[in-house]
C-alpha cells in the first residue's frame, strides 16, 4: 500500500519536523536544568552568637522591618516618647526670638532689630554702541542734494540726508565739517567729524 502525500502536505510535514527538533532540546534543557538546581543543598551555615546589647526601638524597627506581627511593645514605647520643641510651636509660623548672651554675670545689651532689606538697585542700562562711521567729505552738483561720502572698515557708502545706510544708519543732518547720524536700532545720535585725508 502506496501512500500519496501532495505537495501541500510535504511542506505541513517538513514544518511539523522543524518544530519536534526544536521543542526537544527545550524540554530536555527545562528538565535537566530545574532538577540540577532544586538537587542541590543550599549551604548551612552556624549562627555566631552574639553579645547581648541594649536595642532601641528605631534598631528593632530596622531588624524586624520584614516582620508581618504587630509589635505592641514597639507601639507603647513609641507612644511614651513625648516632643519637645524647646518651647516653639512647630504648627504656627513665628520668628524665634534669640537669647541675648551673658558676659560676666550681667546682661549684655541687646542688638537693635534689623529693618526690611533696602529693595535692590537697578543697573542701568547699557550704553548704545559708538557709531562707527568716518566722514570722507561731500559732493554736490548744482539742483541736486548735497551727498557724503562715509566709510566703514573698508566698505564706502554714499548718502544723502534722510537716506539710511546699511539699514541702520539714518542721515540726520549734513554740515561743512561734519555729518549728524541717528542709530536707528538704538535711537542714538551722534556727530561725527570731517576726516582729513
Amino acid at each position: 500500500m502506496k501512500l500519496n502525500i501532495g505537495a501541500e502536505n510535504k511542506t505541513q510535514m517538513r514544518i511539523m519536523i522543524a518544530l519536534v527538533a526544536i521543542a526537544i532540546p527545550l524540554v530536555i534543557y527545562n528538565f535537566w536544568g530545574t532538577s540540577s538546581t532544586s538537587s542541590a543543598a543550599p549551604p548551612t551555615t552556624t549562627p555566631v552568637p552574639l553579645a547581648p546589647k541594649k536595642a532601641t526601638a528605631q534598631q528593632q524597627i530596622a531588624d524586624n522591618s520584614l516582620d508581618p506581627r504587630l509589635r505592641t511593645d514597639i507601639l507603647i514605647f513609641s507612644q511614651r516618647v513625648k516632643y519637645e520643641a524647646g518651647g516653639r510651636n512647630i504648627f504656627r509660623m513665628e520668628e524665634v526670638k534669640p537669647e541675648t548672651p551673658l558676659g560676666n554675670g550681667r546682661q549684655m545689651a541687646a542688638l537693635p532689630p534689623m529693618g526690611p532689606f533696602p529693595p535692590p538697585t537697578p543697573t542701568p542700562p547699557p550704553p548704545p554702541p559708538p557709531i562707527d562711521l568716518k566722514f570722507y567729505g561731500f559732493a554736490n552738483k548744482p539742483n541736486e542734494p548735497k551727498r557724503v561720502f562715509l566709510q566703514q572698515n573698508t566698505d564706502l557708502f554714499v548718502a544723502k540726508q534722510g537716506d539710511i545706510v546699511k539699514s541702520r544708519y539714518k542721515v540726520v543732518q549734513i554740515a561743512n565739517t561734519s555729518v549728524t547720524i541717528e542709530d536707528v536700532l538704538y535711537s542714538n545720535r551722534q556727530t561725527i567729524p570731517l576726516t582729513p585725508k
